[in-house]
C-alpha cells in the first residue's frame, strides 16, 4: 500500500465515524447524568429517515439536519419523561423504544426508499487543507465529520473543566446530595438526555445525508446505535475515550471493504458483517487490559497496564437509578 493510499485510508476512517463520534459523545452525556438511554439504534435509523424525508421534500440539507437532530431530542424526550419522572426501567423504555423507532422508520420511510436526494458536499478547510499529510486527513471533509471532531473537544471540556460539568457530573454521581444543595436533579437530567439525544439525531441524520446518503431498507446505519452504547461504557464514560473507539470501529469498517475488495471469492455479507464481532473482541480485550492493569507487573506486559490505564473509567454512581426525591 502506497503512502497515498494509507492517506487515503486515514482519512477514510476520520469521515466514516463521524456519526458514530456524534452518538457517542451524545450517550456520554446522557450517561454522566446517570440516565441509560438505550433507544439509540432505533432513534438514529427514525433520525436518519426523518433528515433524508425533510431534506428531499425541502431541498435544503439544513432542514433535513434540524429534522433529524429534532426526533432524537423527541425520543430521548420520551425515555426521559418515563424514567425520570414516571420511575420506569431505563432500560426497559429504552429497549421498547429502539424497536418501535426502528419498526416507525422503515414504515414512514417506505417512499422515499432508494431516491436520490441531497447529500453534503465536501468543504476543505483553506490553509489547513494544504498541510503534508494532516492536511489530507483532517481538513479535506464536509461539515458533519468537522463538527464530529470539534464535539470530542468541546466536550471534554464542558464536563472536565466548567461549573456546568461540575454540576452535570454531581447529579450522576450523587443526585441526593445535589439535591440537598438546591440543585435541581430531575430538570437536570431531562435536559442532558434530551441534548443527548439531539446529538444522536446528528448522527442519523449524518448517515443519511453524508456518509451513506440516501434511505432503504436496510439503510447501512442497524446495530450502530448497540455498537455506541459499548463504547461508552469500555470507554470509561469519557468523551475522547468514546471517540478513540469509534475511530476504532470505523477502522474496522474501512478494512472490511478493503478485504472485500483483495478477497473477491468471500461473501461480501462476510466483511460487512465482521467489523461488529471484531469490535465486541476488541472491547473485550480492552475491558480485560483495564482489570489486569493494576496485578502486572512483569515488564513484557508494560503496555497492557499502560493500556488498562489509559481506558481506566466507572460508571457514574446513579446510573440507571431513577432518582427519589423523598429518599434524599
Amino acid at each position: 500500500m502506497t503512502d497515498f493510499d494509507f492517506t487515503i485510508l486515514l482519512a477514510s476512517i476520520v469521515a466514516g465515524a463521524a456519526p458514530i463520534v456524534l452518538a457517542a459523545v451524545g450517550e456520554t452525556l446522557t450517561e454522566k447524568v446517570g440516565v441509560i438511554n438505550l433507544s439509540l439504534d432505533g432513534s438514529i435509523l427514525l433520525s436518519a429517515m426523518v433528515a433524508f424525508a425533510v431534506a428531499y421534500e425541502s431541498h435544503s440539507l439544513f432542514l433535513g439536519f434540524s429534522a433529524g437532530a429534532i426526533a432524537g431530542a423527541l425520543v430521548a424526550a420520551l425515555v426521559g419523561f418515563f424514567s425520570i419522572y414516571l420511575g420506569q426501567s431505563q432500560v426497559a423504555v429504552g429497549f421498547v423504544l429502539t424497536l418501535t423507532m426502528k419498526d416507525l422508520a422503515y414504515f414512514f420511510g417506505n417512499p422515499y426508499s432508494r431516491l436520490y436526494g441531497p447529500q453534503v458536499s465536501p468543504m476543505p478547510i483553506p490553509v489547513l487543507r494544504e498541510i503534508p499529510l494532516i492536511g489530507s486527513i483532517f481538513f479535506h471533509h464536509n461539515l458533519p465529520v468537522y463538527m464530529s471532531m470539534f464535539l470530542i473537544l468541546v466536550c471534554w471540556w464542558y464536563i472536565f473543566r466548567t461549573p456546568m460539568g461540575l454540576r452535570l457530573r454531581a447529579v450522576g454521581e450523587h443526585p441526593e446530595a445535589a439535591y440537598a444543595r438546591g440543585t435541581p436533579v430531575r430538570g437536570i437530567q431531562m435536559m442532558y438526555t434530551i441534548a443527548g439525544g439531539l446529538l444522536v439525531g446528528l448522527a442519523g441524520a449524518t448517515f443519511s445525508l453524508a456518509t451513506k446518503p440516501g434511505w432503504g431498507r436496510p439503510q447501512g446505519a442497524e446495530g450502530t446505535g448497540w455498537i455506541a452504547l459499548a463504547i461508552v461504557i469500555f470507554g470509561g464514560w469519557h468523551p475522547v475515550k468514546a471517540a478513540f473507539g469509534a475511530y476504532l470501529f470505523a477502522f474496522l469498517q474501512v478494512m472490511g471493504i478493503q478485504f472485500q475488495n483483495w478477497l473477491p471469492s468471500v461473501p461480501a455479507q462476510v466483511f460487512q458483517v465482521a467489523p461488529f464481532p471484531l469490535m465486541i473482541f476488541a472491547l473485550v480485550i480492552m475491558n480485560a487490559a483495564k482489570k489486569g492493569s493494576g496485578t502486572l507487573t512483569d515488564r513484557s506486559h508494560r503496555w497492557l497496564r499502560r493500556l488498562g490505564s489509559l481506558l481506566s473509567g466507572s460508571a457514574p454512581a446513579s446510573l440507571g437509578r431513577p432518582f427519589q426525591r423523598e429518599k434524599s
